[in-house]
């Protein structure tokens, strides 16, 4: 019978005969599937252990450790425990100092050094096969007779006294009909491990050519198919080079060991709305998949449905699209630097004549994505300049945002002029931002003039940001946002023919500038709040934040959620002498499972149209 390992009980003799005998139960699975489970093994000394138990212990996702052995307690097992072996193949490679140089059948000839060295299990019991086959989808390789490609990434794994290496992942090109049903197939069955860390295009993770891959043999994504990629336990294998110790070993990608050890975070079998994950696509150029639980998803709607309520009876619900808030809100979640605008002069007795509609909304997602630690800027009519920066001071002196940001202006001119704005030396390879947001902030319409809700021309006060989001339409890796209440804002283009089918005016008025996502509001500041509340969601979404994290650095623990602070707060409007804030509306959505109605309800959140100077 096969020689398994039991943690407590059988695992130093286990270690010894493994690593040890020419005849181990090792076997190459890449696509085998069984009870027993596969694990590869990494061999360093005993000095080194304490600090590479730490350096898995950050880096769960590519590095689950099972077990280690205890250093001086090797102990041969009785003859004949061995079986199913590979009789003279390689089953180790050799590291000196961080250079591989070498492979081995097995161990035996370096038994005297193993005295002082530690042998550590990392689990790769997630069968990507198998959830293949759950999806109703072929095996890769039904005869099992190759190894699939791994790929070094750029995505750096959490450093630990001296083990520092990037991730590595394997791939398989998915149609894409299938893309859900097979994450969930995969979570199902493996858990945190089995969750993807990526979607898209591979030069996301900084894979410049599928036919490359660092082990393994290369895949190709066919046409119509999208690669998804999976943590691998062959990041270990950096790991080991890194630390340049004199000595060490590891399996041969392929090569593993079959134990009966069980990961601590093993799948439920039975997944909960919280680790159901809903997969969605947020750019196409460059191709990219996010994912969030069904649960988070399912708030988002919750908080599109509550703000898509019209208390100007506008006709705005003709505008809202589905999932325009969650797709919005995924994209921001990814984005690094984000370049907001808002600004739509309408009372023109006033100097500067700016509608209250609209900064307060940026303002609050500025807070918030710099508790994110994300680069926010904002660009604003130059004439208006003066405005914005005593809004941003006044903020900053509240503690509403941590630090002053840059207050930006464009006066336009030409295609390249955009491009040079929003690119560094203007090269589109290198954008300065990744994410545009428009909140109230007044669009272009087809004759190239700008028209307040009232059909006025207001061209004369506008300046053409429209112009850098023309543009970043052609440069890949900037997606944009649109945030609007009456169709004759920046980015409402995408929904331009219902404005004009449905809004007052809206044959003239409406935007001809399209956003990738149009968050539709009753008041456009409600968007804003919105956005900020529905990045909260998803940082507290476990399935998200893996997916954020690309399965590397440590899970965060409950309630370490220190940028809740920065949730914009709105004062309960219903009754002021119990003041509410919309950060005390997140608990009640992460406990609360009916779908709210849509009238508003006493306690409800929802500045006041009437609170404007005047209706755009």
């Amino acid at each position: 019978m096969p020689f398994t390992l039991h943690l407590r009980s059988r695992l130093p003799s286990a270690i010894r005969s493994l690593i040890l005998q020419k005849k181990p139960n090792i076997r190459n699975i890449s696509s085998m599937a069984g009870e027993l489970q596969p694990a590869s093994l990494v061999v360093l000394p005993r000095s080194l252990a304490p600090a590479f138990e730490r350096f898995c212990q950050a880096n769960t996702g590519p590095l689950p450790l099972l077990g280690q052995s205890e250093p001086e307690k090797w102990m041969l097992p009785p003859q004949g425990a061995i079986s199913e072996t590979r009789m003279g193949h390689p089953q180790f490679w050799k590291y000196e100092f961080g250079a591989c140089t070498g492979s081995l059948a097995s161990l035996e000839q370096y038994s005297e050094q193993l005295k002082d060295m530690v042998a550590f299990f990392l689990g790769c019991s997630f069968s990507l096969e198998e959830a293949l086959e759950k999806a109703g989808l072929p095996r890769r390789d039904p005869a099992g007779h190759s190894q699939a490609g791994a790929y070094k990434t750029t995505v750096p794994c959490v450093t630990h006294a001296g083990f520092c290496c990037p991730l590595v992942v394997t791939m398989r090109p998915i149609p894409k009909d299938k893309l859900e049903g097979l994450v969930r197939a995969c979570c199902s069955l493996g858990g945190e491990q089995g969750q993807p860390v990526h979607i898209g295009d591979p030069e996301l993770l900084g894979i410049k050519e599928l036919s490359k891959p660092a082990y393994g043999d290369a895949m190709v994504c066919p046409p119509g198919e999208v690669p998804v990629f999976w943590p691998s336990p062959l990041t270990s294998l950096g790991a080991v080079s890194s630390c340049e110790t004199p000595l060490a070993f590891a399996s041969i990608p392929g090569c593993t060991v079959m134990t009966d050890l069980k990961d601590a975070k093993a799948p439920p079998g039975c997944l909960t709305p919280e680790r159901i994950p809903e997969v969605h696509h947020i750019s196409q150029d460059p191709l990219h998949y996010s994912i969030a639980s069904v649960s988070a998803s399912q708030k988002i709607r919750e908080l599109e449905s509550i703000i898509g309520i019209d208390p100007g009876n506008r006709g705005i619900g003709h505008l809202l699209c589905k999932d325009e808030l969650l797709k919005a809100s995924l994209s921001l979640s990814h984005a690094r630097s984000v370049l907001i605008t808002t600004g739509f002069p309408t009372h023109f007795n006033h100097e500067p004549p700016e509608e209250t509609d609209g900064p307060p909304g940026a303002i609050a997602l500025v807070a918030f994505l710099q508790a994110l630690e994300k680069e926010v800027a904002i660009i604003v009519d130059q004439r208006a300049w003066n405005l914005h920066q005593k809004i941003v001071e006044d903020a900053v002196e509240q503690g509403v945002l941590k630090t002053q940001i840059p207050i930006l202006t464009y006066q336009g001119g030409s295609v390249e002029a955009a491009q040079a704005f929003l690119c560094k030396d203007g090269d589109p390879q290198t954008p300065r931002f990744d994410h545009l947001v428009a909140i109230e902030r007044a669009g272009r319409a087809a004759d190239g003039n700008y028209y307040n809700a009232r059909k006025m021309n207001i061209k004369h006060l506008v300046d053409p940001i429209d112009d850098l989001f023309l543009a970043a339409k052609k440069i890949p890796g900037i997606s944009s946002t649109g945030v609007g209440d009456g169709g004759n804002e920046l980015g409402m283009g995408k929904v331009k023919e219902a404005v004009r089918r449905h809004i007052r005016h809206g044959d003239v008025i409406a935007c001809d500038v399209e956003a990738d996502f149009a968050v539709i509001a009753g008041v456009s500041n409600w968007g804003g709040y919105a956005l900020a509340c529905a990045l909260y969601i998803l940082y507290s979404c476990a399935v998200h934040s893996q997916y954020l994290r690309k399965a590397v650095g440590p899970s965060r623990a409950p309630g370490d959620q220190a940028w809740t602070q920065a949730l914009p707060s709105v004062i309960k409007v219903t009754n002021p002498s119990q003041p509410l804030a919309w950060k005390q509306l997140l608990p009640w959505m992460s406990s609360r499972p009916e779908v709210p109605s849509r009238k508003p309800r006493a306690g409800t959140l929802l500045p006041l149209k009437s609170q404007r100077q005047s209706q755009p």
